[in-house]
């Protein structure tokens, strides 16, 4: 029985000395005002508790579900908010499992009205995009998780945030995001109600525990896409470069999942005997510890294995582009040599040519025109500076 509920209870039950009802109004005040808005009319004497306000009806769909168990077994369903704080307050045994979705701001402060939650962890919980930690307030222990699911069609590793309170006789979880499937876990609970009975406690490791494992589909997703690039790196996909960045990407984030969850597991095993954590509950923590840190392995061989597959694939890409410009400058050189070969002969074929055009231009008063030895003359000219052509271009391997 936790010192709230004996509070609580005594508050409740008329008759009863109101010496515990101040108390615990006077605790409580501090997180009201820290996390109300100041009211307008003075604030009058403390008097037994009335329920807290309960949540606008449009936002009622944020309250996934919320239960009572006592003894591991499922006891109340309530509806809403505040028939979960009036049943919990009636049943002296009972563990108030709440689960929420994306829940207003009214939804959580009147949680944390109810159970004294701290208000810098309602504030992480209303602003969500937390990194993964562990925070003791008093008696309530703050976690925060990130889990990740791999949606195939995509191929892409979808991250949620999940907020876990767990107090002496509650546990309410802050999902955003569709990861983890939490319904799973509160069915597993209540089908093993011997786990269930160790209280709060075995709640946090449930989902723990069920964070981890849905870590593994993800591994496995992520090995078959790191096969699948080397395959393509190696076939000189132009495309996978994109891939392994998009991939390395995804991998810093599942590194920032996983890392703190190592050190929050260690702290939670260092507290087993401060918090005298049950026997078989340690065992199921110290499961789950190596569990994440065999993940955070992987995912860091994940991480360095993509670096030197990109490292590669620019190897590669280098190589293929340095292959591609000697390709380039062969076919430039074997084009150079025909061009010379062409303008070799141009040359040799303009030189007749001249010859012939100035010699049979036909004018009267043209040198040698009526010459004997003309014509055998322009032939040989003609030979002569062919010959000499073809010598010159020869030897400079222009032909």
């Amino acid at each position: 029985m936790s010192e709230r509920r004996a509070r609580s209870a005594s508050k409740d039950t008329r008759g009863d000395s109101k010496n515990a009802s101040n108390g615990k109004d006077a605790r409580k005040s501090v997180w009201r005002r820290a996390l109300t808005p100041p009211a307008a009319p003075p604030a009058r004497p403390p008097s037994p508790r009335p329920d807290p306000p309960a949540p606008d009806p449009d936002d009622a769909g944020s309250v996934v579900q919320a239960a009572l168990y006592r003894d591991g077994v499922r006891v109340s369903t309530p509806a809403t908010l505040a028939d979960t704080f009036r049943e919990l307050r009636d049943e002296p045994d009972g563990v108030a499992w709440i689960g929420l979705a994306r829940p207003t701001e009214a939804e959580l402060l009147s949680l944390a009205a109810e159970f004294d939650l701290h208000p810098l962890a309602v504030e992480d919980a209303m602003e969500a995009h937390q990194r993964p930690k562990l925070e003791r307030y008093g008696e309530t222990l703050f976690v925060v998780l990130r889990a990740a699911r791999y949606l195939d069609a995509l191929e892409e590793v979808d991250f949620g945030e999940l907020h876990v309170f767990v107090g002496p006789d509650f546990v309410i979880t802050v999902r955003h995001g569709a990861a983890p499937d939490l319904s799973a876990v509160r069915r597993r609970m209540e089908d093993t109600p011997e786990l269930l009975k160790l209280g709060p406690e075995a709640v946090l490791y449930a989902i723990l525990d069920s964070v981890v494992d849905g870590y593994l589909p993800v591994v496995s997703g992520v090995q078959n896409d790191i096969d699948e690039i080397e395959t393509e790196v190696f076939r000189g996909d132009p495309k996978v470069s994109r891939r392994i960045y998009e991939l390395s990407r995804e991998m810093v984030e599942f590194q920032r999942a996983t890392r703190p969850l190592v050190g929050m597991l260690h702290a939670l095993m260092a507290g087993f005997a401060k918090y005298g954590t049950d026997e078989e509950l340690q065992r199921y923590l110290r499961d789950v510890a190596d569990h994440v840190t065999h993940t955070s392995e992987r995912v860091d061989g994940f991480r360095q294995a993509l670096t030197d597959i990109l490292t590669v694939n620019a190897t590669l890409v280098t190589q293929q582009q340095n292959a591609e410009m000697r390709a380039l400058a062969e076919a430039g050189f074997e084009q150079n040599e025909e061009i010379k070969k062409i303008s070799s002969w141009a040359a040799i074929l303009f030189a007749p040519t001249l010859v012939g055009t100035i010699y049979g231009m036909n004018f009267d008063s043209m040198p040698e025109l009526h010459w004997v030895l003309g014509y055998p003359f322009a032939i040989v000219l003609m030979a002569v500076v062919c010959t000499s052509l073809y010598v010159i271009f020869k030897r400079k391997d222009w032909l």
